[in-house]
């Protein structure tokens, strides 16, 4: 198996041996000492990762030459994920190199099991982003696969792709099926552009966003006089789309009559239009989609069984987001580039509470609604890294903070012989929990000795979180 490529920029030669014994059976390692040779070492292999000690010469008691080197690599290719590898006084540094878009930053000395823990997760983002770049560039309306829009790498999808493959040359009615916001008008424009009608029009109409007594009209057109003020004649969304394709949105909502009258059009290929006599012959063909269970609303009898025979000679059914895994995030980055270029924002990525929220969050408005968040945040967001907060979402340190409160008592515990030596007369509740926030850290950071994995555990919050909250406080690793 073809190994990874990781850099491994630092001026210690015993840091370098032990980072290569250390990693060398997961990645193939590039050791460079100097920003000139990284550089160089980078331009020729480009890494997906790097780790970099800001401490480099001339500058080893500083971190001039340590940023230069992040810039440097993040102008050339800005996805690559860089960890700045840290001592204690460079704390100032290692959150500037952040703002710069490092991917991360780790204390030294080196815990090999924690590192390896980091380096994993920036292996697997990079992984998808490059997914993500590979889809976009093959899934443009340009090009002849037809699938722009749509990006997944689950097994569902990649079931979806097939049947759109499938059916896109057969000239025959297909039933989209799927919760609202997961894409059903996407997959019916790709059924549309990969298939024989491509060069004609697709035409799309809800039928559950317009009342009853227009739908008709709006569907087989109307003469004139047929109502009050029909003063001409007008052609409906069939007519529009002869030769092409007819997308009927929310089908399920349509009213009895109306049934009728599609399922004629259906095995005829003829309509009338509303006052009219005149059979009209139509050549267009029928993609519908809806998000009720079509077998519960024949039962009901709301849906003619035999319209649904006609319609739905072919199924596809869309997953819901929540059910599609790592497809959350590759999606959450493809919105990101998108609204990013096209509101000129420079963002790059998501913070680690970001992404917590966006791969447990239930998304019950799918995929809309999850391009409805991504594109507020990149309207929000105040640095290249987009918070969970920029997402509309409560703070994941909130979220985890409370949950910790109710494991096995044990934060409750603390406040308590906290609260023997501190006084909190006269405070809000706000700066009361603040300050037993600030006791509480320092106090696990005793504990610990100073190893932030440990301390974050026994707060029962992540690392990233532990590091904001350090800085929140102005506490630094000791």
């Amino acid at each position: 198996m073809r190994l990874k490529k990781l850099l491994i920029v630092d001026d210690s030669n015993e840091i370098r041996k032990q980072l290569k014994w250390g990693l060398g059976k997961d990645y193939r390692i590039l050791l460079a000492e100097s920003v000139d040779e990284a550089l160089k070492m980078f331009e020729q292999h480009s890494p997906e990762v790097v780790t970099l000690d800001l401490g480099l010469p001339p500058d080893i008691d500083g971190a001039t030459e340590g940023l230069r080197c992040l810039q440097s690599i993040l102008q050339s290719q800005p996805m690559t994920k860089v960890i700045v590898l840290s001592g204690n006084e460079d704390h100032a540094n290692a959150l500037a190199a952040i703002d710069m878009g490092a991917y991360d930053y780790y204390h030294k000395p080196i815990n090999l099991d924690e590192l390896k823990i980091i380096l994993s997760r920036a292996f697997q983002l990079s992984g998808l982003e490059q997914e993500n770049r590979r889809l976009q560039s093959s899934a443009t309306p340009n090009e002849e696969n037809g699938y722009s829009g749509i990006f997944g790498q689950c097994q569902q999808m990649q079931q979806v792709f097939s049947m759109i493959k499938k059916v896109a040359s057969i000239d025959v009615p297909v039933l989209i099926l799927g919760e609202s916001g997961t894409g059903k008008e996407v997959v019916a424009q790709a059924i549309h552009n990969r298939g024989i009608r491509k060069d004609f029009s697709f035409v799309a109409i809800n039928c559950g966003a317009i009342p009853e007594n227009l739908l008709e009209s709006e569907l087989f057109g109307h003469e004139k006089g047929a109502f009050t003020g029909a003063q001409n004649r007008v052609q409906g969304k069939v007519e529009y789309a002869e030769g092409g394709t007819l997308f009927l949105d929310e089908i399920g909502e349509m009213a009895p009559l109306l049934q009728v009258k599609l399922l004629r059009f259906l095995q005829e290929k003829v309509i009338q239009r509303v006052g009219g006599r005149e059979d009209i012959p139509v050549d267009t063909r029928i993609v519908a989609a809806t998000n009720v269970d079509i077998q519960e609303s024949i039962k009901r009898g709301e849906f003619r069984e035999d319209l649904y025979y006609r319609i739905g000679v072919i199924a596809i059914e869309l997953p819901p987001l929540r059910e599609r895994g790592e497809d959350i995030e590759l999606l959450a980055n493809v919105f990101l580039r998108r609204f990013g270029q096209e509101f000129g924002q420079k963002v790059r990525g998501f913070s680690t509470s970001a992404l917590k929220w966006l791969r447990s969050y239930e998304w019950p408005g799918n995929v809309r609604e999850l391009e409805n968040k991504i594109k507020r945040a990149v309207v929000m967001a105040e640095s290249p890294i987009v918070e969970a907060s920029d997402l509309g979402f409560v703070d994941i340190q909130e979220q985890e903070l409370n949950s910790a409160d109710e494991v096995e008592g044990a934060p409750q515990q603390e406040v308590k012989s906290v609260s023997a030596e501190f006084s909190f007369s006269g405070m809000t509740l706000k700066k009361a929990r603040r300050q037993v926030e600030g006791i509480l850290l320092q106090q696990a950071m005793e504990r610990s000795q100073g190893n932030i994995m440990k301390a974050a555990e026994d707060l029962a919050v992540s690392r990233p979180t532990f590091y904001d909250l350090l800085k929140k406080h102005g506490l630094h690793q000791s």
